[in-house]
């Protein structure tokens, strides 16, 4: 297969085979990573050399498999207490959790996607595909689109563009221009819902949290299931979610925060 054209050299490489060796979740072999690999057999073993003497990856020789290494725990540690919003807003996710008593996520867009900065569980939990640390799809997820729906017009469509618009169930928007109609929406009544988009029996209400110059630096969701909660009663909610985003977003002025700035500003 053919080398794709690359700006970043081979540091990005290194990177892609990083993220290649996540996505399996599990200790993988050289050959699942070269058949799912865009780049040759060789370049592919020199990359993941290089990731291993960086202690990146780890490789087991016993087992012959590659796995995510110990440096990366470390710097994920670091980029939790310095670059991510969870250290700062915990305070605020634990009293919310507690007054509400359902399942409150922290999240931060991360080039397309929703990435979940923190969780805390309701009194009576459900199995569902969020996790601290886990990505998932900004288009039917409702914290991300809270927060796409306050980002500027060429970040949000930046950030539609790359949405692949699978249909996870029969309520998920699969459209840029049923996205947009909903972001609109979302912006003028504040607040956005997941309604059994992204998962069946799910739904959410989510607000995003806005630094004092408007820009989106997270966003703060109470998720909880059609058994317990319709969209009704979860925008009932939003008052008390409200205080939350606005706390947050003091604690963020107070240890300024670094907010991002799209790359096209």
């Amino acid at each position: 297969m053919a080398q794709p054209e690359r700006s970043d050299g081979t540091v990005g490489k290194a990177l892609d085979v990083l993220d290649q060796v996540a996505e399996f979740d599990r200790p993988v072999r050289f050959s699942e990573l070269l058949s799912n690999s865009e780049y040759p057999k060789a370049t592919l073993y020199r990359l993941l050399q290089t990731l291993t003497h960086q202690e990146l990856v780890s490789f087991d020789s016993d087992r012959q498999t590659y796995s995510l290494g110990m440096r990366l725990v470390r710097l994920a540690h670091s980029a939790w207490q310095h670059a991510s919003l969870a250290p700062i807003a915990r305070a605020q996710i634990d009293a919310l959790a507690g007054d509400l008593g359902e399942t409150v996520h922290l999240a931060q867009l991360d080039h397309g996607q929703v990435l979940y900065v923190d969780k805390r569980n309701a009194l009576n939990p459900v199995d569902m595909f969020s996790q601290a640390g886990k990505v998932g799809p900004a288009y039917c997820t409702g914290v991300g689109k809270a927060m796409l729906a306050f980002s500027p017009l060429a970040q949000q469509m930046q950030v539609i563009a790359q949405q692949s618009f699978h249909g996870f169930t029969p309520n998920t928007l699969v459209s840029a221009d049923a996205l947009q109609r909903e972001l609109k929406d979302i912006r003028t009544r504040g607040y956005a819902f997941d309604n059994e988009e992204h998962e069946a029996g799910i739904i959410c209400v989510a607000l995003p949290i806005l630094s004092q110059k408007a820009r989106v630096i997270g966003g703060v969701s109470v998720t909880s299931t059609t058994a317990r909660h319709n969209l009704v009663t979860l925008a009932a909610l939003v008052p008390r979610i409200q205080k939350t985003v606005e706390e947050i977003a003091k604690e963020v002025q107070i240890w300024r925060f670094p907010e991002q700035i799209p790359a096209s500003a």
